[in-house]
């Protein structure tokens, strides 16, 4: 008779020698090679270093976002105020208290997840367009606070007088120049990632796909859809906070502009440009936004036009987004390709 330990090792091995499994761990290997080499091969296509932070950066916020407009199913307009808030907690901080970046980025990311903490169960208090109203209207106290405390926020100017300092360690100094502050994104990049796929696997995260697919039937079996979709969004709000601590000190400033419903409105087309019910898929349309955006505002104001036309495009004939029509690509290709290679 098989023992439970056994059972569990006899699991460990199907899952290992699983080949969708594996070419899983050897994609996300890719995927994290490459990132690392960016800065190294990112000139040679005439980047630049600090481009591929912003990425980073955008596709942190919209994988927050993603959490819980892909897994969980809420559609939120609002997402900025918790960016805006992780990015003036840390302007504050930096300003008023510390010098320390780390401790700055930790003071930012808990104000904006706690706000989201406090404010997410209000709105998921209702569903639909309701949801996403209780959003924008959360999201646009933040900015309006944020504009009218002039004494304390700058206001309309914005938060200045703030920089990133260097990072003293035992025998090293790093200067934080482009470099260094990339490879310091990056990192957080790859624990919010981490964090997210952890959450997602457990069976946390399979209830937050259960309400996306049938929130009905949830409810009648007695589960409290309501404080889930609340934990949904108090994690996404906290992802999209340590993304905007990281956008302050990208450029050592921050203003109402990041608590606004515009940018909530980009990381939206972001998740959705790249597939939102995937989970590397902001990250992909985070390289398409910011890679657009970049080359045509040096051609034209109007680079939101064309941000525009492509969003039409992909929502027409990429209803998926591109890593999601990808996949379903693969799909429909590969049982014609076994049927082939059958003897």
């Amino acid at each position: 008779m098989s023992t439970p330990s056994s059972l569990s090792r006899t699991d460990a091995a199907a899952t290992t020698t699983n080949p969708k499994f594996n070419r899983r761990v050897i994609g996300n290997l890719l995927l994290g090679l490459v990132l690392i080499a960016v800065p190294f091969w990112l000139p040679l296509v005439g980047g630049y270093t600090d481009l591929a932070s912003r990425v980073l950066i955008y596709a942190l916020a919209a994988m927050g976002l993603n959490l819980l407009l892909g897994f969980t199913g809420g559609l939120s307009f609002g997402h900025a105020a918790y960016f805006g808030l992780g990015a003036y907690g840390v302007g504050l901080m930096l300003k008023y208290e510390t010098h320390n970046i780390f401790i700055a980025l930790l003071a930012g990311t808990v104000l904006g997840g706690a706000a989201a903490a406090l404010l997410g169960p209000i709105a998921a208090r209702r569903r639909g367009i309701y949801f996403s109203m209780i959003t924008i209207a959360i999201g646009q106290m933040f900015y309006f606070i944020a504009v009218r405390w002039n004494s304390f926020t700058g206001g309309y100017d914005g938060l200045t007088g703030f920089s990133r300092h260097p990072v003293h360690l035992p025998g090293l100094t790093l200067p934080m120049g482009s470099l260094d502050f990339y490879y310091m994104v990056l990192i957080c990049f790859g624990l919010g990632a981490w964090g997210l796929w952890t959450i997602l696997n457990s069976p946390l995260g399979h209830t937050f796909v259960a309400i996306r697919e049938n929130h009905k039937r949830l409810t009648f079996l007695g589960i409290r859809t309501q404080r889930y979709i609340a934990i949904s969004f108090a994690i996404s709000g906290t992802i999209a906070a340590l993304a905007g601590g990281l956008d302050a000190m990208y450029g050592n400033f921050t203003s109402p502009n990041v608590l606004e419903y515009t940018l909530s409105g980009n990381f939206l087309i972001i998740a959705v440009l790249g597939g939102m019910r995937n989970f590397w898929g902001p990250l992909v349309g985070a390289v398409i936004f910011i890679l657009v955006r970049d080359y045509v505002s040096s051609i034209t104001h109007n680079w939101m036009t064309v941000i525009g036309l492509i969003f039409v495009v992909s929502v027409l004939f990429f209803p998926l987004g591109i890593l999601g029509s990808i996949k379903d690509w693969r799909a429909l290709i590969s049982p014609r390709i076994r049927e082939q290679d059958a003897p």
